[in-house]
């Protein structure tokens, strides 16, 4: 069943189960979506500004190119999901949890990700311009041609992440944990020989 421009604008859909259900251009704005469960769905450009996914569950399902701004996110999990070319604003991400999700192309400009366990994502060509990963645990995940421009990784684990030379510049690595591959990598972007 595939639902296409269907207006759920303030609808109040908490707790519901959703599975194998297709969604294409619908408006999810203000919607109340606490506790909303889905499972091998798909939302094709889908609004969910400032809608409530507060301790949501999410399995196999992809949401591409849908608009998150100033969603809540806290509490909610994801699991084996695509989020691929989706935008997120001013979202509250207390508490999240992605586990083998596909973040590529996403973007998180100016986004506060602060002690996030970010681990083993792909976050490929993303958007992270003056986003804030301070504290945030990024091991293994493949940030290759992500926009770092201000990126703040303070504190971040990097070890085993895949980070292009672009982002090696761009990005403010103070005091980040990295391992001697990223290490090599760093001082190469930086001009230096090392022998």
């Amino acid at each position: 069943m595939t639902e296409t421009g269907e207006d759920y604008r303030e609808a109040q859909l908490s707790g519901q189960w959703w599975e194998k259900r297709q969604f294409t251009g619908c408006d999810f704005t203000e919607a109340d979506l606490r506790d909303v469960r889905t499972r091998g769905c798909t939302f094709d450009g889908c609004d969910f500004t400032k809608a409530d996914l507060a301790r949501s569950r999410h399995d196999a399902s992809a949401f591409r190119s849908c608009t998150f701004d100033r969603a809540v996110l806290a509490e909610s999990r994801w699991s084996a999901c695509s989020l691929l070319g989706s935008s997120f604003a001013d979202c509250r991400f207390t508490g999240i949890a992605l586990t083998e999700c596909d973040l590529s192309l996403a973007a998180f400009a100016r986004g506060r990700l602060r002690k996030l366990d970010l681990s083993g994502l792909r976050l490929r060509e993303a958007n992270l311009t003056e986003a804030d990963l301070t504290d945030s645990d990024l091991r293994g995940t493949d940030l290759t041609g992500a926009r770092m421009i201000g990126t703040k990784l303070s504190g971040a684990d990097l070890r085993g992440a895949l980070i292009d030379a672009n982002g090696l510049r761009q990005a403010d690595l103070r005091d980040a944990r990295v391992d001697l591959d990223l290490a090599a990598g760093f001082a190469a972007a930086h001009g230096l020989v090392v022998k």
